[in-house]
């Protein structure tokens, strides 16, 4: 299988809300700070094109489906549907896309899946023969959200999503639409039932870290995110894959990491997990 990294939108968020405790004398010595106190992310999407000729998305970042004024308020960047000009520049056209996987629903994970914003347009899915997985906590979280995360949710997805026939709502490790070649672990610390895709390669497993390690500074076991819905969890569930990674020899894959697109995960002289043979990309993207 061929892997590719592709950018999408990115955005600009508040570095305080995306570093939790850590005090911004720390953080921002990692991600320097615009005036308004903002940090780059990226939206980085995951192509794997199979041996088969099946093309897998695994997730379609922030998208453009805001409106213009939120759009501003969440800090989007880039001009038009950046991901999909991306796909195209490989010839691969949204009809070409045959799954698309979802860590979880937040909509900087999946408002890529909607067209560009236009004014009196309804939402609509912009992969029109895509099967769609994605796991079964996430998507009822979707539909009944937390007022704490109410507005990170896309309400109309959901029904888009299942409206399609096509979507499968992952409940163990594997998914039958996906396969043997693929399974997943499933984090909580972040938002209910995220699924951390893990896929085999030749260099060893990658696994797609989505917001459980959103990029390299989210390494450092403490570190968390404002958005996190148990941080405590999820710095257990962060050791133990930053573990496994260690000993396997696997690499992750960040999607917001704005420099580093994969990593693998070595330590340091006083033990501490750091990212050894930073990617900035993975393929000819």
């Amino acid at each position: 299988m061929d892997l590719v990294s592709l950018e999408g939108n990115g955005q600009k968020l508040d570095g305080g809300a995306m570093f939790g405790n850590c005090p911004r004398a720390l953080w921002s010595k990692w991600c320097p700070p615009d005036e308004l106190g903002r940090i780059d992310l990226a939206c980085r999407s995951l192509l794997v094109r199979e041996d088969s000729g099946r093309t897998i998305l695994f997730e379609a970042g922030i998208g453009a489906f805001f409106p213009p004024k939120l759009r501003e308020r969440y800090g989007v960047t880039g001009e038009g549907h950046v991901l999909l000009d991306r796909l195209r520049a490989l010839g691969i056209a949204p009809e070409d896309v045959d799954v698309v996987v979802l860590s979880h629903l937040h909509f900087d994970h999946a408002g890529g899946l909607l067209a560009a914003y236009a004014e009196g347009a309804a939402p609509r899915l912009v992969f029109p023969n895509a099967a769609y997985v994605v796991g079964a906590e996430a998507l009822a979280r979707a539909k009944a959200p937390h007022p704490r995360d109410r507005a990170s949710f896309i309400p109309e997805l959901p029904a888009l999503l299942e409206a399609t026939g096509r979507l499968e709502c992952v409940e163990g490790e594997r998914s039958r639409t996906l396969g043997p070649a693929y399974r997943f672990r499933v984090s909580h610390g972040h938002t209910p039932g995220m699924l951390l895709a893990r896929i085999e390669t030749p260099e060893g497993p990658l696994v797609f870290a989505a917001d459980l390690i959103p990029g390299v500074p989210w390494i450092h076991v403490p570190i968390t995110m404002g958005y996190d819905r148990y941080p405590e969890r999820l710095i257990d569930e962060k050791r133990a894959l930053l573990h496994d990674m260690e000993i396997e020899g696997g690499r992750l894959f960040f999607t917001h990491d704005p420099t580093v697109a994969a990593c693998k995960v070595g330590r340091d002289d006083r033990g501490r997990f750091v990212a050894i043979d930073p990617q900035p990309s993975l393929g000819p993207a």
